[in-house]
């Protein structure tokens, strides 16, 4: 099992305040839009830098992405902030008719997604946003894992001419990919070499997946660990790749198990590679309130669930066998 060390840890959505600042440096066409959450979604450097190219919208989400489709028209990059619920659930007529249908350049990124939103509770913990934003046509969805990916992936989105989805979370997590990554849309990252099973995994459960990786290890276990942090389009051929080595999968995400990454790398495998599948998610419930790592344990997003499930996919190839 490669070794993955970390001597810092940050949130995501600082990630994305550095990139946005970056690459509003980098481009002159970028401009920011926030809906009265400037410092949760760090984004005070870009406002105080470039105020003629920041727009408080306030408490006005369906505002902002009809604005922000609007300067498209324009030239413009907009790149829109607020919390994930708001930015999918509460505005979802707006983007589908404003942005996705009418394949308009809008930067969608989103704060505060998942359980780890922690004490804001169930209403603000919005799980269902990745199967919302896949199911939209012409809509990429990308969900990254630490702070140097966020970043790369805020600055990497201004040259992708399409609209995107951006998600990302409050809770300080390890950093742990390379500071000078380029990111790629739709190329899947490469964890780990394993021969026993795939565990294909996005956003905070990452990092949970590589210390499960080290658990299967110290077990006789060899993992093919696989961030998909781009979940749409999906790097089908990456999947296929790895589950044609291991011949079963395991997948691990902060999200409702229905319309996530689970159902999506189920129904690729299902069309190209029947493979046994077991998933780590939540299990069609609504959040709570909580600290981010109580409701991580308590709704089954650890490590030590994804090594469950691992032990429970081998059991079911070997039966089959």
């Amino acid at each position: 099992m490669k070794k993955y060390t970390f001597t810092e840890k940050k949130d995501t959505r600082s990630g994305f305040g550095v990139g946005l600042l970056e690459v509003g440096r980098q481009n002159s066409n970028v401009v920011a839009l926030c809906a009265d959450l400037t410092g949760s979604l760090k984004m005070d450097a870009f406002k105080k830098e470039f105020p003629d190219r920041f727009f408080q919208v306030g408490i006005a989400e369906a505002n902002m992405i009809g604005l922000a489709a609007g300067m498209t028209i324009g030239g413009k990059i907009p790149y829109t902030g607020t919390f994930a619920n708001f930015s999918t659930g509460r505005v979802y007529d707006q983007i589908r008719q404003s942005v996705a249908y009418s394949g308009k350049n809008v930067k969608i990124c989103a704060s505060h997604a998942g359980i780890t939103l922690g004490e804001d509770g169930a209403t603000h913990q919005i799980l269902e946003d990745i199967g919302l934003m896949r199911m939209l046509p012409h809509m990429t969805v990308i969900n990254t894992c630490d702070f140097n990916q966020t970043k790369a992936a805020t600055i990497a989105i201004a040259n992708y001419p399409h609209p995107v989805y951006l998600r990302f979370g409050r809770p300080v997590v390890p950093i742990f990919t390379p500071a000078d990554q380029v990111f790629e849309i739709g190329k899947a990252w490469k964890v780990n070499d394993g021969t026993d099973v795939s565990i294909f995994c996005t956003g905070h459960l990452v990092w949970e997946s590589i210390i499960a990786g080290e658990m299967l290890a110290e077990q006789g276990i060899s993992a093919d660990i696989v961030n998909i942090h781009t979940i749409k389009p999906l790097d089908v051929e990456a999947v296929l790749t790895s589950a044609r080595k291991t011949h079963c999968v395991v997948t691990a995400e902060e999200h409702q198990i229905n319309g996530g990454l689970g159902d999506l790398i189920a129904n690729t495998l299902a069309q190209n590679l029947p493979t046994h599948i077991e998933m780590v998610a939540v299990q069609d419930r609504f959040g709570e309130s909580g600290t981010p790592d109580q409701l991580m344990e308590k709704y089954g997003l650890k490590a030590k669930n994804i090594v469950e499930k691992v032990h429970k996919v081998i059991q079911r190839k070997k039966s089959s066998l």
